[in-house]
């Protein structure tokens, strides 16, 4: 602000100023504002409907009552005017119980600061280097009662590595998901010590004996951030895929009906569903390295077939100007 009023007064513009501290102008006019207020606060100086002393500590002396302790600023606000004690709005008890630093969290939960960072995703250039997973809810006959599908996708063929069906959201399901794929896929230690894990910060993700599995593996864990489905799109797509297949039956009666599915549903999409991201081949063939060569023979025939519509255009062009056929201007 310093820079910006000697710079006027001694003849710059206020715009060319701001253009040179990469500021706006707007903003210094905000600042301007906020000097000229009392301790920088917004508001008139002496505003007529301003919080009474007696009313600030009524709100004061019934947020520090015991009976009252797990109530919110909010609760307090609707106790405290139903009761006749107070009249004010839920934000002046917020704001009055924050300038006496009792806002604080009452809850035990640990305070997210909103500084996560996306998870790192290095290139990739072959099957089994990162896989992901989760869990998606299956409705059943009973309203309210739901079976779990678990799968376990590998990023690169988008091949589905081990998939199990549960009633239950336990860590042991994840393990027992996690097991399977190195089972199926017959990865040694060293292999194994090679593979990235991208997952949400469920519950089942984030218990220790799970995370412990993977840390005596060499598996390195990475997690989503909070709300951010973006950060795991492909087994969020590949559930989307599941669930929107004309074939889905949308309720399973028991964890055998929804086995019986499953079972000749995964069989299908690996073996036989093209899939469009990976250049329409099964995810068993990107799996087992056949789509460069699968890609190379279609463009090749593209190309033969393109040349053979050359040659059988020119020869029927040139026979019909030999028969006569062909009328040229």
């Amino acid at each position: 602000m310093t820079v910006i009023h000697t710079s006027v007064a001694q003849g710059i513009k206020r715009g060319r100023a701001c253009g040179l501290l990469q500021v706006s102008a707007r903003r210094i006019q905000r600042w301007e504002v906020r000097e000229s207020l009392v301790d920088g606060t917004a508001g008139p100086r002496h505003a007529p409907h301003r919080l009474l002393a007696e009313e600030q500590a009524a709100i004061l002396a019934m947020a520090r009552d015991e009976r009252h302790i797990d109530d919110s600023h909010r609760v307090l606000a609707a106790k405290g005017n139903d009761r006749g004690i107070f009249a004010v709005s839920a934000s002046t008890v917020y704001r009055v119980m924050r300038a006496v630093g009792l806002m604080t969290d009452r809850s035990g939960r640990s305070v997210r600061n909103g500084k996560s960072w996306k998870p790192e995703r290095s290139d990739i250039d072959g099957p089994n280097q990162r896989w992901c997973w989760d869990i998606s809810y299956l409705h059943t006959l009973l309203k309210g009662v739901f079976l779990y599908l678990y799968v376990l996708l590998d990023e690169y063929s988008r091949k589905v590595v081990s998939w199990r069906i549960s009633w239950y959201l336990t860590h042991k399901e994840g393990q027992e998901l996690i097991e399977d794929g190195l089972t199926h896929e017959q990865l040694s230690t060293d292999q194994a010590n090679r593979l990235e894990l991208y997952n949400d910060r469920g519950v089942q993700m984030k218990a220790k004996p799970f995370m412990r599995m993977l840390e005596d593996l060499g598996i390195s864990q990475r997690f989503a951030r909070p709300r951010t489905p973006n950060d795991n799109p492909y087994i969020e797509s590949h559930f989307s895929i599941v669930k929107g297949d004309p074939q889905y039956p949308g309720v399973f009666a028991d964890d055998r009906a929804g086995w019986t599915h499953f079972s000749t549903y995964f069989d299908w999409y690996n073996n036989e569903r093209l899939h469009g991201n990976i250049g329409y081949v099964t995810p068993a063939q990107k799996h087992r390295g056949e789509d460069k060569a699968i890609l190379a023979n279609r463009e090749r025939s593209k190309k033969e077939a393109r040349q053979n519509r050359l040659v059988f255009n020119r020869i029927s062009w040139d026979n019909k100007l030999l028969t006569g056929g062909l009328v040229l201007a």
